[in-house]
């Protein structure tokens, strides 16, 4: 693999053309690597636009550097950053303009709020500061309850909480569902927005990896959100899914039904943890479990497969645990869609495949459980051909993110990156 991208590299250095399409960038700050991908925004032949992938690196972390997904060495996450971004610029040939990184970590809370609220003058056009003040309102509200939960969840009674990522889901005027508000009429709105929020020394860090790279930080994007919008909603209709990334410090669980992203859990169990328990019931280092546990599906060891399979079942209970809080009372999309390097696991597959955890929650029948690809991101395409394996899937999708922020010009895209701006300070 290594080869092929330096290959690839040269091919692009050649390639790039200085003034050329601008190129933004995304980072996406994983436990066992850092991934950049570098895009450059261009229109198709019907005149939409795309984002090209063009070069893409990667570094692998330190096992001190992360932990649960969140950074715990600033400098040391910084260099491995920059490497990675500095081998994607290399293969791309572009320097980029900007960048969407992604957050996560078990204390990144995000869900989806409605609220109603009438206005004074029904019969004036709605404009951008009313918007920016509807916004508003909704995430004080929204802000308040992560509040209470991540400091609940952290024992933590002086927690310092920021809004760091913000989407409206649905918007109706009278009952009209609207996608751009401004200039119309009418006495009630309702607003269904997702919200992320994070501890302050969380997204510190993420900005200082921005500043030390010296590029414009477009927006810090909640990973599952990433993931769960990053498909075709015809692809989804109306039934939705719900979406798994297992990275290696983290889970992330994301619901979409209903056309529209309900909320996100995350879990601080990803491929590491299997990795560290297969270590102790082997007595052997960490990186000869790794080994291991990479090598299980040609390997004939019986006591790697059962220990495996054991640590799988733990994580189902707490991904299940997940999907039921994120489910409340209402029935749950008859999919599971996985992502991540722990994607491939055979034994997360196989869990979840097993009858006595399903029935537990709302599905109406047995949920059918498939793992995604980076060619199925809407909006990008991969001129590298190197992008195809589940670890890439989150990247993508953060990069399709990064180009809905750059083309982003529309009142309601102002008035959420006020808010968020606002809120963030």
């Amino acid at each position: 693999m290594q080869q092929l991208r330096d290959r690839v590299a040269v091919l692009f250095r050649s390639a790039g053309r200085p003034g050329g399409s601008p190129a933004i960038a995304a980072l996406d700050i994983g436990t066992e690597f850092a991934k950049a991908l570098v895009l450059s925004v261009e229109h198709d032949a019907e005149g939409r636009l795309v984002g090209i992938v063009r070069g893409t690196g990667r570094q692998r972390q330190g096992l001190a550097h992360m932990q649960s997904g969140t950074v715990s060495d600033i400098d040391a996450v910084v260099a491995n950053c920059r490497a990675a971004m500095d081998e994607a610029c290399a293969m791309s040939g572009r320097r980029p303009k900007a960048i969407v990184i992604g957050i996560a970590g078990e204390l990144v809370k995000g869900a989806t709020s409605a609220m109603t609220m009438r206005r004074e003058d029904p019969r004036a056009p709605l404009g951008e500061p009313e918007l920016e003040r509807i916004v508003m309102r909704s995430q004080e509200s929204a802000l308040r309850h992560a509040e209470e939960r991540i400091r609940w969840e952290s024992g933590m009674d002086r927690l310092d909480v920021r809004l760091v990522h913000a989407a409206i889901v649905e918007m109706t005027i009278d009952g009209y569902p609207v996608s751009n508000p401004i200039g119309f009429t009418g006495a009630q709105v309702e607003l269904h927005l997702f919200n992320a929020f994070a501890p302050m020394v969380h997204l510190g860090a993420l900005q200082s990896v921005a500043n030390a790279l010296d590029l414009q930080l477009l927006g810090v994007i909640a990973e599952p959100y990433a993931v769960a919008t990053c498909l075709d909603p015809g692809e989804l209709g109306d039934a939705g899914a719900v979406f798994v990334d297992i990275g290696g410090g983290t889970t992330d669980v994301a619901l979409v039904r209903g056309g529209g992203i309900a909320g996100t859990k995350m879990l601080a169990l990803g491929g590491r943890a299997f990795t560290k328990g297969l270590a102790e019931r082997l007595g052997v280092s960490f990186t000869e479990a790794e080994a291991a546990k990479l090598g299980v599906g040609t390997s004939d060891r019986r006591d790697v497969v059962d220990a495996l399979l054991e640590d799988a079942r733990i994580w189902r209970s707490g991904v299940e645990l997940m999907i039921g809080d994120l489910a409340g009372d209402e029935l749950l999309p008859g999919r599971i869609l996985l992502c991540g390097g722990g994607a491939d696991l055979p034994q997360v597959r196989a869990v979840l495949d097993e009858d006595d955890w399903w029935d537990r929650l709302p599905f109406s029948r047995r949920p059918s459980v498939r793992a995604l690809g980076p060619d199925e991101v809407i909006g990008l395409r991969d001129a590298t051909g190197i992008l195809g394996t589940r670890q890439d899937v989150t990247p993508m999708a953060l990069a399709h993110q990064a180009l809905i922020l750059d083309a982003g010009a529309s009142a309601v895209d102002r008035a959420m990156r006020s808010v968020v701006r606002e809120m963030a300070l």
